[in-house]
């Protein structure tokens, strides 16, 4: 570690407040749109039958989404106050580093490069190159190209077995790199990209649910309230425990909306945007979710979507005809490939605050001279997300991650309370509304969600705290290095 530190390090960089940095040229509408396209990726296509089987019943079926959109709300009134105080690239890692020191901003940091930000562009690139293989079948993506006898990668598992590289993988490798290129390019070339992908989607979408509740051939019967009595018939705490199992994918399906803290450096008025952005693109995200969830639920009964993994195309066959799932792969890979987008210019900017603190390699937070983008960071996300994606660990890793970082939003919220008490100067252009019940509120439901977590998914849990772990030896070192002034 100390060569590689070495060459990065290399050349000295000059002092933190001479160092170029990142522009702010992000609107209203782009922070909306970056929460929108962020969080719409391939889980509310795949993750409704993971609902469906922990609550089988069509009310605790749709209620689930409103709480989970709830919720994230809460989380995202006390983010906003926080990205008003802290208009900086980051995130959580500056809110974490400002409220409780070095350590535990890095252990966030270490974890979304590692697994988190990374791991979740990996998984959302292969989503995409799944069905865009669909689409382009010349480039379908359980094509092998390659086939290396030797340790698989593929599922933790240590094995004998043969490592495959695919045609699937390379265009999941691709659509990272030409994602990487163009916000390398600068932000602007970066935000329209996103933009154009996330209108596409919507518009796509929007599409599914008016001809699919206008023209498919579903029934109303399908929202009967059966079922509710029967989720409590094995008494409270089973279901507060498929309750909890259900939150899970919900919260996989709203995560995303924490992207613009990432980029809050580059946010115009940030003042004023950060909040305003969080409250649209959430309350757009939490009524597309429930209006797709009402098409699931008007063409399939509940234990039908729970039968069903890839659900929309299910669906989408009963409303109209198998012909239509063509195109319900184009509206997915588009909706993966919006996602990925957004992954890719958000998660980078995690590195860089990280790099320019020390407390990571320190040309991470380099800005290009011209392009005025995180360059370094963005390339370094690039080749680990692809490593990633090839070796076919995205899905445990990105998994195992969902648990701390929702951690990280609960010690966020909870450093809304330690700002008040401890830095009451603080400008605060927002406050977070419905402050401190909201704010308790979320504490305490997060919390019973946590202890469940970990009641019932101890293997998650401890692979969290191990990644953790991991990252330990390799604070000490930067953390010795860092500057003085930091």
């Amino acid at each position: 570690m100390e060569a590689i530190s070495a060459q990065l390090d290399s050349q000295q960089p000059p002092a933190p407040e001479s160092r170029p940095g990142l522009v702010r040229g992000m609107s209203l509408a782009d922070s909306a749109l970056l929460i929108i396209g962020g969080t719409i990726g391939s889980a509310i296509f795949l993750t409704p039958s993971d609902i469906a089987t922990a609550l089988p019943a069509p009310l605790l079926f749709m209620l689930v989404w409103v709480a989970g959109g709830a919720v994230s709300l809460m989380a995202a009134f006390a983010f906003g106050e926080l990205g008003a105080m802290f208009p900086e690239a980051g995130g959580q890692y500056v809110y974490l580093r400002e409220a409780y020191g070095d350590f535990a901003a890095f252990l966030y940091g270490w974890m979304m490069f590692v697994a988190g930000s990374s791991g979740g562009v990996a998984a959302i690139a292969v989503a995409f190159a799944e069905y865009f293989g669909r689409v382009v079948t010349p480039l379908a993506a359980d094509k092998v190209i390659v086939a290396t006898p030797g340790i698989a990668l593929r599922g933790w598992r240590l094995s004998g077995a043969t490592w495959h590289l695919t045609r699937g993988d390379v265009v999941a490798v691709a659509a990272i790199l030409l994602l990487t290129v163009v916000n390398i390019r600068g932000l602007r070339p970066g935000v329209i990209l996103q933009n154009v992908a996330t209108w596409v989607k919507y518009v796509a979408l929007a599409a599914f649910i008016v001809f699919g509740l206008t023209l498919g051939k579903g029934s109303w019967g399908h929202f009967s309230g059966a079922g509710v009595r029967e989720s409590f018939s094995h008494g409270v705490y089973p279901f507060a425990t498929a309750l909890g199992v259900a939150f899970i994918a919900v919260f996989w399906c709203y995560e995303g909306w924490v992207y613009i803290a990432w980029t809050a450096g580059e946010v115009r008025n940030p003042e004023r945007n950060i909040p305003r952005s969080l409250v649209i693109g959430l309350v757009a995200v939490i009524l597309v979710y429930l209006t797709v969830n009402a098409v699931y639920l008007y063409a399939l009964p509940v234990s039908g979507i729970a039968q069903q993994p890839a659900v929309a195309q299910a669906a989408a066959e009963v409303l109209f005809s198998p012909a239509v799932a063509f195109w319900l792969s184009a509206l997915i890979a588009i909706s993966c490939f919006g996602a990925t987008s957004s992954n890719v210019l958000a998660g980078a900017r995690v590195s860089y605050a990280m790099g320019r603190d020390g407390l990571f390699f320190r040309r991470m937070g380099d800005v290009h001279p011209r392009f005025r983008s995180p360059a370094f960071a963005l390339i370094a996300q690039a080749v680990w997300a692809s490593l990633i994606a090839l070796s076919g660990t995205y899905d445990q890793l990105f998994t195992y991650t969902v648990f701390a970082m929702i951690l990280s939003y609960v010690a966020c919220v909870a450093a809304l309370f330690v700002f008040r008490r401890k830095r009451p100067g603080l400008p605060r252009p927002y406050r977070c509304f419905g402050y401190p019940w909201l704010p308790i509120a979320y504490e305490i439901l997060i919390g019973g969600w946590v202890v469940n977590t970990v009641i019932h998914r101890p293997r998650e849990t401890l692979a969290n705290l191990g990644l953790l772990a991991l990252g330990v030896p390799f604070y000490l070192y930067w953390h010795r290095r860092a500057p003085a002034t930091h």
